[in-house]
């Protein structure tokens, strides 16, 4: 399952992130790194951008870019 196809309120684990060069780059120095746990808070009215929380913090991605990171939905 990709980040974009999570419901809101689910959390899910980061298994692997994709893309390529700079793209690839920023979301890890965002703090989307494999084994880290985030939750989708809300989307925009029309579905994109998503507001997800990670490590403490909100951040806001294009639903592309969510598309990249493949997630493992937490049971909890």
């Amino acid at each position: 399952m990709t980040l974009d196809s999570m419901p809101i309120g689910k959390t899910a684990k980061i298994e692997s992130v994709g893309g390529e060069g700079a793209l690839r780059l920023r979301l890890l120095d965002m703090g989307l790194i494999p084994g880290t746990e985030v939750t989708v808070q809300k989307t925009a009215p029309l579905g994109d951008p998503l507001e997800i929380s990670v490590r403490g913090y909100q951040l806001t991605i294009r639903k592309d870019d969510a598309r990249l990171l493949s997630v493992r939905e937490e049971n909890k």
